[in-house]
């Protein structure tokens, strides 16, 4: 039997070839492991829908606006993030840019999807990005004015929240509809243009001034979706800061920062929609003002984007766990009637709203004694965890859910689900001032929240989130 010949001058370079390959594949999956892609993908949709609304219309954010806007000078936009298939059980994320929204508008966005999905509430979370250039939106801050609007520009602000909340059910459905195999990964960056605006003398709150030094939240965190072949097709960017680059004398519809940001970081990813949420940042305005600050701003945030980008990004599977939970947080007291006929004689908010508090109490009815809050938390294993805040959040909040859960492992969203007014924290509680009380006039409470309020919500958060990642040591 004859041995076959060999052929050297074949079999030697193939080999070394199918090595070099072999090799090169090692190094590419280990390199698209730093870059963010996850091991296995994960079903993305996205969708963006306009939101502009048709003028003249009143806007919300300033009391000092007595006309309704009567220009655009950007549109506004909702977007929607679904993540994973009918099998895992898909969540979907909606950003809009409006000041604020409440629970009934949520639960019926909620209650839409579900009619076509079957998708429990907790799977669902709508974030605002408390724009101040903005329409007014029915049922929200509802004493924003300290003043009774004519009826005709009442009725469009009932229209305008109207056709918001259609759009939310439509760019969620499509959304979900739109969803294809995507890797999901995530960074953490920094930008600092959010500062602290509570002057704090003897320890007490004197007034909004820029504070270096004090409590404020400057992560920027990026979760990125790319296709098969590498091209982002999605972007959710969160920071903690006010949409108040723009201020009451700008009495026209605008995105604002968020907005600008978010069209900035599209525009640099052809065919990706850029969500844009609000951390904690009830206690912090943006440094530079106008249009220019807009603009300053929102190239701030695309740069750091793209910086992040670049670099080492953690990749992350679909969503693992979701719950979510409504609350009550407790009045600080019972405020007599006695009282509030006395703050008739106080400022334009405070009479207006101890007008209001006594007209109900007129028709029999009680004042609130507590506020309905929601809560909610993702986890992405027992490594990333997104949490979603309703309100206006001060920023401690995430500072301390960040200090006992792992700053480079959370992920804290505010404005979502529902705002029905400032969440102070305890030490904002007893500083005192428009965060822990003076706002309570605009949103229709008689008194401030109870000084437990932040433990309750810490605690609820904790509860939220699975044992698994509480287990998991903090990094």
């Amino acid at each position: 039997m004859k041995t076959p010949p060999r052929v050297l001058g074949f079999d030697a370079p193939f080999i070394k070839a199918s090595r070099l390959v072999c090799l090169v594949s090692a190094a590419a999956a280990i390199l698209a492991l730093g870059c963010g892609f996850a091991a296995e993908p994960v079903a993305v949709g996205v969708a963006r829908v306009d939101i502009t609304p048709e003028l003249p219309i009143q806007l919300a954010g300033y009391q000092s606006r007595t006309t309704e806007a009567t220009r655009v000078a950007a549109p506004l936009t909702a977007r929607a993030l679904a993540i994973g298939s009918d099998a895992e059980g898909p969540v979907v994320l909606i950003t809009a840019d409006v000041i604020a929204i409440d629970e009934r508008m949520t639960e019926a966005v909620a209650a839409a999807i579900r009619a076509r999905h079957p998708i429990p509430r907790e799977r669902v979370a709508v974030c605002a990005t408390h724009l101040h250039t903005g329409p007014a939106i029915a049922r929200t801050i509802p004493f924003m004015f300290s003043r009774d609007l004519p009826a005709d520009a009442t009725a469009r602000i009932e229209r305008y929240a109207d056709l918001v909340q259609r759009r939310l059910i439509e760019v969620a459905l499509a959304a979900l509809a739109d969803r294809k195999p995507a890797r999901l990964a995530w960074a953490q960056g920094q930008v600092e243009f959010a500062v602290n605006r509570r002057l704090i003398t003897n320890g007490k709150h004197t007034g909004f001034k820029t504070t270096p030094g004090g409590p404020v939240d400057h992560a920027l965190p990026v979760l990125r979706a790319v296709d098969e072949r590498g091209g982002v097709r999605a972007l959710l960017v969160n920071y903690a800061c006010h949409c108040t680059t723009l201020r009451g004398g700008d009495n026209f519809v605008h995105p604002d920062w968020a907005g600008e940001a978010a069209t900035r970081i599209e525009a640099a990813h052809a065919g990706a929609v850029a969500l844009v949420a609000i951390g904690c940042g009830a206690d912090a305005d943006p440094q530079g003002r106008g249009l220019p600050g807009v603009a300053s701003q929102g190239a701030t945030i695309a740069d750091e984007v793209a910086r992040l980008l670049a670099g080492e990004m953690r990749p992350v599977g679909a969503v693992t766990s979701a719950r979510f939970r409504r609350i009550e947080l407790p009045l600080a007291r019972v405020v007599p009637r006695e009282e509030l006929e006395a703050r008739l004689k106080g400022r334009p908010n405070v009479a207006y709203a101890a007008a209001q508090h006594l007209r109900t109490l007129d028709a029999g009815k009680p004042l609130p004694a507590s506020v309905g809050y929601p809560v909610q938390a993702w986890a992405f294993g027992s490594e990333f965890a997104m949490v979603f805040l309703g309100g206006e959040v001060v920023a401690e909040y995430a500072l301390r859910l960040k200090r006992e859960l792992g700053a480079a492992r959370l992920w804290v969203n505010a404005y979502a689900n529902h705002v029905p007014c400032y969440i102070p924290s305890r030490q904002v509680l007893s500083e005192g001032g428009y965060e822990a009380e003076g706002a309570m006039d605009y949103y229709g409470f008689p008194t401030r929240l109870a000084d437990d309020t932040e433990d309750r919500i810490v605690r609820t958060v904790h509860e939220l989130l699975p044992a698994a990642f509480a287990k998991s040591p903090a990094r």
